[in-house]
């Protein structure tokens, strides 16, 4: 990637004066992310951990109360991340290449995956609402109420999507801040770093989804 010393001429980004080049400060902006990546896995992490403890603890448990989730909704939920991975990759790409037109159609289709995402995991949480399939004293499903630790099961469901869900829509407004900056012409093959940086975070938010998927649906 090419940066001038102190001004990006083709989109006037001024370097901060803390930075000697623009390439140090695209370099300490990358490692400032990488950074927060790994506090966000290390949030994630925890509640693996504990996913995996309690499933040793209440193996048959969790086999059947992982049998209440729709594994076709989470099943299009995983192709669709994949998919929004694929077309975030291919608007920064189209922004290092000076092709912004491509780079805004690609962050809308990013976006859209997003919101399909959301609104079939809002169908997921609504089905579990309706069959009380709840955290904590809010559950009132017949079907697994003589287990006294039924609960349990959907309050790691509930905390660990619920979470994800939270980056998602954190995702789609950087993803909206970063397409509105480019409609502008603020970036180009000269200065690019918030989107390939908001295109970072976003690859996070799809692969935390690959490991939750199968960590809660798949493997009964």
């Amino acid at each position: 990637m090419t940066h001038g010393e102190t001004v990006i001429a083709e989109t006037k980004h001024k370097v901060p004066h803390h930075f000697d080049s623009a390439e140090q400060a695209f370099e300490s902006s990358k490692l400032g992310l990488w950074l927060f990546l790994v506090t966000e896995i290390l949030l994630f992490g925890g509640l693996f951990v504990a996913y995996v403890i309690f499933r040793g603890l209440y193996p048959d448990l969790f086999h059947t109360a992982s049998q209440h989730l729709n594994k076709i909704l989470g099943s299009i939920n995983t192709v669709v991340l994949i998919c929004s991975s694929l077309s975030m990759a291919l608007a920064v790409d189209r922004v290092r290449q000076n092709d912004p037109n491509k780079a805004h159609q690609y962050m809308l289709v990013t976006l859209f995956f997003a919101a399909c995402f959301m609104i079939i995991k809002y169908v997921e949480y609504t089905h579990k609402f309706h069959e009380g399939l709840l955290p904590g004293g809010n559950f009132t499903n017949a079907a697994l109420a003589g287990d006294p630790k039924a609960p349990l099961f959907f309050s790691l469901y509930f905390m660990m999507t619920g979470l994800h869900g939270i980056h998602v829509l954190v995702g789609m407004g950087l993803i909206t801040w970063v397409l509105i900056r480019s409609n502008r012409g603020e970036f180009s093959s000269s200065y690019y770093t918030p989107v390939e940086l908001v295109g970072l975070y976003w690859h996070l938010v799809d692969l935390i989804w690959i490991y939750l998927f199968p960590l809660l649906y798949l493997i009964g």
